[in-house]
């Protein structure tokens, strides 16, 4: 899978969605995701598989299960795996669900 497809199909859960940031932020609910590292599998000074780390990043006002689960409904669909992390950012205002997702090969 590439970023594309990702940024594709996290798109057509109809929440607003950007790479990184969003200039002014919409009104949650709203995903970034970006990525944060690779973990390349690496053998004889060769990269024989580019297997990159992205963050999903769901933004909202409340805690919000159905929400949450329309975007790990997507990510099951695709056929991503996914780990998930929550915080409450209180600066923001703003619940924060992380999804951890590898692209292998993309």
């Amino acid at each position: 899978m590439t970023q594309k497809e990702l940024s594709d199909a996290l798109k057509s859960t109809g929440l607003p969605v950007r790479y990184h940031s969003f200039k002014s932020p919409p009104n949650p609910p709203y995903i970034l995701y970006l990525f944060s590292y690779s973990s390349d599998l690496m053998a004889d000074d060769y990269n024989y598989l580019d297997i990159s780390n992205f963050q999903v990043e769901l933004y909202n006002t409340k805690k919000d299960p159905p929400t949450e689960k329309l975007v790990e409904s997507k990510l099951k669909e695709i056929g991503l795996p996914y780990s998930k992390l929550e915080t409450f950012i209180k600066s923001e205002g703003l619940y924060q669900i992380l999804y951890r997702v590898q692209l292998i090969g993309g």
